[in-house]
């Protein structure tokens, strides 16, 4: 609740948010390298490892990387079933801001789901078959 006996919609955007820069992560670690090397674009990854040499380290610790993210999206899915029916206010502008944020969280919070299935469909699924 806010200060003037509103519900509080941020909550709930601000953890997808949180959950969408924790699945991005799992992209850079293992998606997008695999992606360039199975379009045969070698070179251009070996360029993005030497302009940003930190993706070298999120590779080596994707296991702790998925694992924060996964924790991440779990505490962000509870949020946003908790916050599904909770009251807006009454005022039709305030009610329509609030019904348009949990709407912008929720597509937010299933594009950070699809991203972190994408990023850990490549860490750990794919080289099985290779």
């Amino acid at each position: 609740m806010s200060a003037d006996g509103a519900p509080d919609v941020k909550a709930p955007y601000i953890s997808s948010l949180l959950s969408l820069f924790a699945s991005t992560s799992t992209l850079i670690c293992c998606a997008i390298p695999a992606l360039l090397v199975s379009l045969g674009a070698g070179a251009a990854l070996a360029s993005l490892v030497a302009v940003f040499p930190q993706i070298v380290w999120i590779s080596e610790h994707k296991e702790a990387i998925f694992l924060i993210s996964s924790a991440l999206m779990l505490a962000g899915g509870i949020l946003q079933w908790r916050n599904r029916f909770a009251p807006c206010p009454v005022d039709p502008d305030l009610r329509n801001a609030c019904l348009k944020t949990r709407k912008t969280s929720l597509q937010i919070y299933l594009v950070s789901l699809a991203l972190l299935v994408i990023g850990g469909w490549f860490a750990f699924i794919q080289p099985l078959f290779l």
